[in-house]
């Protein structure tokens, strides 16, 4: 989340959280995405256990930086380290702990948004430290909006030539085990947030 939007922030219980799950889901038990920010910051144990025992499964999104216990009872975890173009620097140690607070439990994926080629050396090498975990990259949105328009058009025309280079690029380099998707979010529904 971005501490911007610190403001429209509401702590909620877990018994709060599951409610709106369970009105959200109509009860029928899902995958549930925990994603946006970091969320390993939060303390999500709690959340997970009551969801498994109603059914749902749990998948979390997290850059790498920080290892929680309660990854072991995530159903999938993906951790999707920052690249070069984001200006934030790896510590693959913090990443490699996450690995491991899984305690090959969840299915564990590693996956990258590219920008430029320099995230795609990024990519490539990260790949190259856990030749274990499967792989998937995604074209980066280069026009995210400014923080008080979250409706500001997306150029799905660039990011789809993005993607065209970025299959082109591991194809030539015949690099076969990596899967290429787009970010659906941004496909879907653009820069709004809270989707």
């Amino acid at each position: 989340m971005d501490n911007q939007f610190r403001h429209e922030w509401e702590m909620m219980s877990v018994g709060a959280v599951w409610k709106n799950v369970l009105a959200l889901s109509g009860g029928r038990p899902l995958m549930v995405s925990l994603s946006g920010g970091n969320p390993a910051i939060q303390p999500l144990g709690a959340l997970i256990d009551r969801g498994h025992g109603d059914g749902y499964r749990f998948a979390l999104e997290t850059q790498g930086s920080l290892a929680r216990d309660w990854f072991a009872q995530l159903d999938v975890l993906i951790l999707s380290p920052k690249p070069p173009s984001s200006q934030m620097t790896t510590d693959w140690a913090a990443v490699e702990a996450c690995l491991q607070a899984a305690q090959g439990k969840p299915q564990v994926v590693l996956k990258l948004i590219v920008f430029d080629e320099r995230d795609y050396t990024y990519a490539k090498d990260a790949a190259a430290q856990f030749p274990q975990l499967p792989i998937y990259l995604q074209p980066g949105n280069h026009t995210p909006p400014h923080p008080t328009n979250d409706d500001a058009p997306v150029d799905l025309d660039g990011i789809l030539k993005r993607m065209e280079w970025l299959v082109d690029s591991v194809t030539r380099d015949r690099w076969f085990e990596a899967r290429v998707l787009p970010q659906l979010h941004v496909v879907l529904w653009g820069n709004k947030r809270a989707v």
